[in-house]
């Protein structure tokens, strides 16, 4: 099962700055180029630099944003804006943050876990990778040799032993503060606790070798380590940061698909189609979009939240999708015949998956419906978690329609990941991210 151990990682000194907010991304994935103009201005020591530098038009193999990113990694170590822990620890990270209005905070722990294939069952993904990507990652880690971000990692302890472990080291007396605190642009919350004491490191470590690991997110970064450590025969630990799934703050949103570049595109027509096999409700959005949360409570009503069950894991009883095609025409698509479903999927899959609404998404209307070819390629599909962003871009003409989905459940993620299968990309969004830039670990 899973094998992790204390890191000694490296972290920001003073001589970066009285502000870590200022030295701090989200993962490299998330980030467009504005985002990356705003980072480079905010601080010349922020992170973005190593974790997703600029290109320019002179770059080389030679000289190129992997390279710029590997000299300046060294020059910060050398000046002492990155300094190692005094001795290995275990990282006790709390993520506080508000969606709807309500506050949830994420307690997590960041480690050094052992990279296993897949194959071996210790650590298990549940999304596809692209090849894209995995070459950026590659580029960055055979530069530099190091996790400047950490992979999100879910493991099950209902009894929530190691959290327990972990506090009881921060509150033997009086609760310890933490040895940092700051709240972002988006306004979450980031709290991170050194654990150092030895006979907790060793509580954590045993209470995790009967754990499975499920990523969450960094599936690229899983699989491009693993291919690079085994590679180089050393070095077979990853940066993890590890939460709960029992963790009451652990919430996954939506990732709602932009389609792009359909030849000959004709709504009636498309809307004929897809009555083959979807009850279609028309949903009168009002200007300026004023009524779009009642349409979110509506699809998220039509989904179904009582599951049913098929080998004691819980499933959707109903699938319903959004569907925007610009001029303020909204529309509810419902699943017509939900029993049958196994007939319109592919049938060397699951009934677990063939159910996952991502899937049915992709395959039956993507793929069979609209004859999208090559969904994965981005020439045809966008991704945003942002309801109101994607109806902007259809209204832009950036995009010609806009599908939106409900959250993929928990358990669905845990189920297909036990199955040995994979969910279509970008099947979840597990919020919020992991902040970049508070630990470091080299390879």
């Amino acid at each position: 099962m899973a094998v992790i151990l204390p890191l000694q990682g490296l972290r920001y000194t003073a001589a970066a700055g009285p502000s870590l907010a200022d030295l701090v991304t989200p993962p490299y994935d998330v980030i467009d180029i504005q985002a990356q103009d705003i980072y480079y201005q905010r601080s010349p020591y922020n992170i973005i630099r190593l974790e997703c530098g600029r290109t320019y038009p002179h770059d080389t193999p030679e000289h190129n944003r992997y390279t710029r990113a590997a000299t300046t990694f060294s020059e910060w170590q050398e000046k002492g804006i990155l300094a190692p822990e005094k001795q290995p620890a275990i990282y006790l990270y709390k993520q506080e943050f508000t969606i709807n209005n309500q506050r949830y905070i994420r307690t997590g722990f960041i480690c050094k876990v052992k990279l296993e294939p897949y194959a071996k069952g210790a650590i298990l993904p549940h999304e596809e990778t692209l090849s894209l990507p995995k070459n950026d990652r590659m580029a960055l880690i055979r530069a530099c040799n190091a996790n400047f971000s950490p992979i999100f990692g879910l493991y099950a302890d209902p009894a929530f032993a190691v959290e327990n472990y972990l506090h009881q080291a921060i509150q033997l007396k009086n609760v310890k503060p933490p040895e940092l605190e700051f709240t972002d642009e988006t306004g979450q919350t980031h709290r991170l606790w050194i654990v150092t004491a030895q006979s907790v490191i060793q509580q954590v470590c045993r209470a995790m070798t009967d754990k499975l690991i499920y990523i969450a997110d960094g599936h690229h970064r899983y699989e491009t380590a693993l291919e690079y450590c085994l590679a180089q025969g050393k070095g077979k630990y990853i940066m993890m940061t590890l939460v709960n799934l029992y963790d009451p703050g652990l919430v996954i949103l939506p990732t709602h698909r932009l389609i792009k570049n359909l030849e000959r595109l004709d709504v009636s027509n498309l809307l004929e189609i897809l009555a083959e096999y979807f009850i279609i409700e028309e949903f009168p959005l009002t200007s300026n979009y004023g009524n779009l949360s009642q349409f979110s409570e509506t699809l998220t009503e039509h989904s179904d939240s009582v599951k049913g069950l098929v080998n004691n894991t819980p499933i959707r009883k109903r699938h319903a999708f959004g569907l925007y095609c610009g001029n303020h025409k909204l529309y509810l698509l419902i699943l017509k015949d939900k029993k049958n479903i196994s007939l319109l999927m592919p049938g060397d899959k699951s009934i677990i998956w063939q159910n996952l609404d991502v899937a049915i998404l992709h395959y039956l209307v993507l793929e069979k419906l609209l004859k999208v070819k090559n969904v994965n390629t981005g020439n045809y599909v966008g991704y945003t978690s942002d309801t109101k962003e994607a109806l902007i871009a259809v209204d832009k003409k950036e995009y010609q329609l806009a599908f939106f989905l409900n959250p993929t459940l928990i358990s669905e993620v845990i189920s297909i990941a036990k199955n040995r299968e994979k969910m279509p990309q970008k099947s979840t969004f597990f919020y919020p991210k992991l902040i970049t830039g508070l630990v470091i670990s080299k390879l």
